[in-house]
């Protein structure tokens, strides 16, 4: 077994706060104080001074390997402190305590220009960053043309890269950075800067960069591009390691996070006296018309609304989109009726029901987003992914091999076998 070429072992780093101190007395009482009563007003100032300085420690006790040629994807919500680790291993900022072992150059794309300099060219800013990531000018210079054409910046290339737009920082840095052969390449959200197109022309990138042999730090809330690219992932809550382990597993305990699968939802509060169509309660019913949160991928579920019109509506719809764990929309659909025309809602409480198949969905975790509105006109009542159902593997025909699924879905189609065609002349 190869020796790691990261190994971090109980990293933490830790940030003092300050807080703004309370309105004293004014200049006189305090002047008063101190001569009055010296040591006990120096003690009070001591005092408020360290109430004022708060600790938070970003990272705390962070211990993990990652393996030559592996590309490992840190994830975790905002806060839980993805740039600070980043940071640390890209040595920008020091950890208050643990050790990092790293054997091998690293190149890091943390932050839109980080590394350039304003003043100077984009032709310059490359031999200047190339250059700060330990690449001599020979090398520099063997991989110049490919970095312009990849950056696609070549018409600005000797214009100052202050005038250039964030997505032209974007594709000059990172080709930069990918080009230049760091045995590891570090990559934060920033990608998110550029273009559809230009995103998946970097992944593909780090994809060849990763089938070269080299490692990959990526740090995205983009879950599909997370679940393409990496093979392992890292889980960080609140400075602290949840997870580490095969991608799957990692995205699974993510998107867990917060979550219970007890498949209702009750409004929290009463429903607006404005006038517009309200959810008031959202059940998950299973076949046997129990609430449940946990589904067998066998078995067909009904999703109930139970909604209250203030008054009547023409062109009244409620819909519903289904989201996967990666983010991906698997369906949507809406309230029609039989010629699919918009319904008419009455004023008062009303209670619809929708029923999902079995042997429709996949193993996974999945949210459910539901909406009242009259389409093109208004939007009454949204709730955004705050209802989660969890679809367990039952011996549906898709299942295949441990953490590997058949697609997003699993309809069950007519196979009608035909008579024998004749040959073909």
């Amino acid at each position: 077994m190869s020796e790691p070429i990261i190994t971090v072992e109980k990293l933490s780093k830790r940030y003092l706060l300050g807080h703004q101190a309370a309105k004293g007395e004014g200049l006189r009482h305090a002047l008063e104080n101190a001569f009055r009563a010296p040591q006990q007003w120096l003690r009070a100032r001591q005092q408020a001074r360290a109430a004022r300085r708060e600790e938070f420690w970003a990272l705390k006790d962070v211990s993990f390997e990652v393996k030559p040629g592996e590309v490992m994807g840190i994830i975790g919500r905002n806060g839980a402190g993805k740039s600070t680790l980043l940071k640390i291993l890209s040595r920008i900022t020091e950890p208050t305590s643990g050790r990092i072992t790293i054997d091998g150059r690293v190149a890091s794309l943390l932050e839109v220009g980080t590394g350039f300099h304003q003043e100077l060219t984009g032709r310059e800013n490359i031999f200047l960053n190339g250059a700060i990531l330990g690449m001599s000018k020979a090398e520099i210079t063997r991989k110049f043309d490919e970095i312009v054409a990849f950056s696609e910046v070549e018409k600005f290339l000797d214009t100052p890269v202050k005038r250039y737009s964030s997505g032209m920082y974007v594709r000059l840095a990172f080709a930069v950075a990918a080009h230049l052969e760091p045995e590891i390449l570090i990559v934060d959200e920033v990608l998110a800067v550029g273009d559809a197109a230009f995103q998946k022309k970097c992944l593909g990138k780090m994809q060849d960069v990763s089938a070269q042999g080299r490692t990959v730090l990526f740090v995205s809330h983009n879950m599909a591009s997370v679940q393409l690219l990496c093979s392992t992932g890292l889980l960080l809550n609140q400075g602290q390691v949840q997870i580490v382990g095969s991608i799957p597993k990692v995205l699974e305990s993510y998107l867990s996070q917060g979550v219970e699968y007890d498949g209702h939802w009750t409004r929290p509060e009463p429903v607006p006296k404005t006038a517009g169509i309200y959810f008031e309660e959202v059940r998950i019913l299973n076949e046997a018309g129990d609430v449940a949160g946990h589904l067998g991928c066998t078995s067909s579920f009904t999703v109930e609304m139970r909604v209250q019109a203030t008054s009547a509506f023409d062109r009244a719809q409620l819909a519903i989109r289904l989201t996967n764990q990666e983010g991906v929309v698997i369906l949507s659909t809406c309230s029609t009726d039989s010629h699919r025309q918009f319904v008419h809602i009455d004023a008062g409480t009303h209670v619809f029901r929708v029923t999902f198949p079995g042997e429709f969905l996949v193993a996974g975790t999945y949210t459910l987003q539901l909406a009242a509105h009259q389409p093109g006109q208004q939007l009454f009542d949204l709730i955004d992914d705050t209802i989660a159902i969890c679809v367990e593997e039952t011996g549906s025909v898709a299942t295949i091999t441990k953490d590997q699924r058949l697609g997003v879905v699993n309809p069950i189609l007519a196979w009608v076998p035909q008579s024998t065609a004749p040959a073909r002349k």
